[in-house]
């Protein structure tokens, strides 16, 4: 058939393709596209039917080859199906429980006080830094506890009106009550000389050095 003499075409091209021919070739690439992404096999909605013809279970549509099925799967209307099934079928869905957390044990102990203590106050002679000795007695200190330290803002803790110029100093250590000391809101130095720590397991017994 000679294409090159119709109308609206120009001399050594193809006319103009028809609306019909548009709609042959666009089957024809969505047909070659569902070839290679859909397994009819596994399809829920492709059936065979008493007279050799396919059906589209979910758009109720007949088709007369496995192409012509194909296309149609690609086509707006099998989409939009699929996505109001998907829909429908969400929305009957019953929600699931929220899966449980693992339940970590909580320790709990019988308090039994205040622990015993004793601040020491001096002044490093040579750069008249604050030192504070904090002495803790835990006698009754769990086995194998050690005792903790912590620094906190004026601003975190919620007993007294947060002061600017003051910071706490909190010792805690099972089965006493954690216990705080206010301390002027400075810098601490961390110098291996000024700031340290020790737990003496034989007296039960915790020692700070705080220098600001």
């Amino acid at each position: 058939m000679d294409f090159q003499n119709r109308a609206g075409g120009k001399t050594g091209s193809g006319a103009p393709a028809s609306s019909q021919q548009e709609g042959i070739d666009r089957r024809e690439r969505l047909r070659q596209l569902a070839l290679e992404t859909i397994d009819l096999n596994k399809d829920p909605y492709f059936m065979r039917n008493h007279v050799g013809t396919y059906e589209c279970k979910l758009c109720l549509t007949l088709h007369n080859n496995e192409g012509s099925y194909l296309a149609h799967t690609q086509g707006k209307k099998h989409q939009a199906n699929l996505a109001r099934r998907a829909a429908k079928e969400a929305a009957e869905q019953p929600f699931l429980p929220a899966p449980q957390q693992a339940k970590v044990d909580i320790k709990r102990f019988v308090k039994i006080g205040r622990p015993g203590y004793k601040v020491t106050r001096e002044r490093d002679p040579q750069t008249g830094q604050l030192a504070l000795l904090f002495q803790i007695d835990y006698p009754e200190a769990s086995d194998g506890v050690v005792p903790r330290h912590r620094f906190m803002s004026a601003y975190e803790q919620k007993i007294h009106p947060p002061e600017k110029k003051y910071q706490y100093l909190l010792f805690a250590a099972e089965p006493y009550e954690t216990i705080a000391f206010k301390i002027p809101s400075k810098e601490v130095d961390k110098s291996e000389d000024k700031f340290w720590q020790l737990w003496n397991k034989d007296t039960k017994q915790f020692f700070v050095q705080v220098c600001v």
